[in-house]
């Protein structure tokens, strides 16, 4: 058999539909992602009531997935690019969509707090691989960066519609707020498909900043999260600060004396990269502080209910989804520096708008209010992305989007960390203005310094 004939010469229809492909491929993957961590949340006193357990127990059905996402970013980001983007794709998304039947079938909590444990994994294969998808796929930097832009729309159309999705769903039945995955991953297969064979990296295996990593990530991020709980000067959170700081240490070691690191410190030597992940880190920490700060706003303040907080967020969420793709043509024509910069400054003008609205403003007031926030963090996120993907090849794009995911994660976990402690240290509406204001005084310095950013070189392939 000729190689010509394993390998036969792609026709002028045939990049566009492996174009399309790659693209719906990752839209697909961030949508089902996304889907997952905000349908759930709605459904919670709807499962303890079937499954019973204490809030312990529910922290715990939001705290395994979170966990296993957040700590194994870095981990599947290099996974990625050893195996290739499709196959690592397609493990994470068999196993996530698996792991969504186990849910939705959960006879107990535990069985149920493990099979969002798997989901947890599984999502994380699919986030970096999603993007590398695109790396591969898309040459040309400016329509790479429009292919970003409708990856983000996935995710934002899944925020929008999961809380009141799983609003309405848990009104039926909790249970299918899991099964709703699994026509989306059989999709997101069957498309993936038709995608073209993703390139590998066939280097030895970093055991040690493996290891090193998933611990630094994960008693990191249990942390942040049990910290708020039972307080950070607490025995057994300090215990994991010392393991954090301890691994974290290892890993930065193993990384610069190890002839195949996982994570290659050159990468933040340019200033663009090292900048791009602080910026994500302070965005989602913005973003999703404020999601949790005006969820218990809404209910716990002004007495609404779950579906009618979902409703509330609608506007904002809404809005960011339809905005979404007008963001590509402002990514082309302005730059990608310009674009963070506006986000940026919109999403802290919207902050301290929230900061001036009265405690007893209308709802709906509010809730407009909130929607500067929504739209300066979708101007954001995928010119940061798109940046970073600009910035390495394509051999180490699984590795780049699981850096820069591991920085959105930890964003988001500190964030709400955050934004916690200021309501149970100066009480609700002084902490929610003292969090609300000292973001947006931060985000109002990252905009200067985003305006200093500059589109790399195209790096060799």
């Amino acid at each position: 058999m000729s190689v010509s004939t394993l390998n036969p010469p792609m026709t002028a229809a045939r990049p566009r539909a492996a174009l399309a492909a790659a693209l719906a491929a990752a839209m697909l993957g961030f949508f089902v992602v996304a889907l997952d961590a905000q349908i759930v949340n709605v459904a919670l006193p709807a499962i303890r009531n079937d499954l019973g357990g204490g809030l312990s127990g529910l922290q715990w059905i939001v705290t395994g997935y979170t966990l296993m996402f957040s700590a194994l970013q870095l981990f599947s980001g290099t996974f990625s690019d050893r195996v290739g983007a499709r196959r690592a794709y397609a493990f994470g998304m068999v196993l996530f969509t698996v792991a969504s039947a186990a849910c939705a079938f959960s006879p107990s909590l535990p069985a149920l707090i493990a099979g969002r444990i798997l989901q947890g994994i599984g999502a994380a294969m699919i986030t970096p691989s999603s993007l590398a998808l695109i790396r591969e796929a898309y040459q040309d930097a400016a329509r790479r960066g429009r292919a970003i832009v409708y990856w983000g729309l996935g995710g934002s159309v899944a925020a929008a519609a999961g809380p009141v999705l799983g609003g309405l769903l848990t009104q039926l039945d909790w249970r299918l707020i899991f099964l709703v995955n699994l026509p989306v991953g059989a999709g997101a297969l069957v498309v993936l498909a038709r995608v073209a064979p993703s390139p590998r990296r066939p280097v030895p295996f970093d055991w040690v900043g493996q290891i090193t990593a998933v611990l630094f990530l994960a008693s990191l991020t249990y942390a942040i999260i049990e910290g708020a709980h039972i307080g950070y000067s607490s025995p057994e959170i300090i215990t994991l600060l010392v393991a954090c700081a301890a691994s974290a240490a290892a890993f930065v070691l193993a990384q610069a004396r190890g002839t195949h690191p996982m994570v290659p410190l050159e990468l933040f030597r340019s200033r663009t990269l090292s900048s791009a992940v602080v910026i994500a880190t302070v965005t989602m920490a913005a973003f999703y502080g404020v999601v949790f700060l005006q969820s218990l706003y809404f209910q716990q303040q002004r007495g609404a209910t779950a579906l009618e907080t979902g409703l509330l967020f609608l506007p904002m969420t809404g809005l960011v989804a339809l905005l979404n793709p007008f963001a590509a043509r402002l990514m082309i024509r302005y730059g990608n520096a310009a674009m963070i910069a506006a986000g940026q400054l919109l999403m802290a003008l919207g902050l301290l708008g929230l900061w001036l609205v009265p405690a007893n403003a209308p709802l709906l007031l509010v809730a407009l209010v909130m929607v500067p926030v929504g739209v300066g963090g979708s101007f954001t996120v995928p010119p940061i992305i798109a940046l970073v993907m600009d910035q390495v090849p394509v051999e180490t794009a699984g590795t780049a989007g699981g850096v820069i995911n591991t920085a959105r994660q930890l964003g988001g976990s500190l964030g709400v960390a955050i934004y916690g402690a200021l309501l149970a240290g100066h009480g609700f509406m002084d902490g929610l203005r003292l969090g609300l204001g000292t973001t947006a005084v931060i985000l109002l310095i990252l905009t200067a310094a985003s305006l200093a950013l500059r589109n790399p070189k195209q790096p060799q392939h």
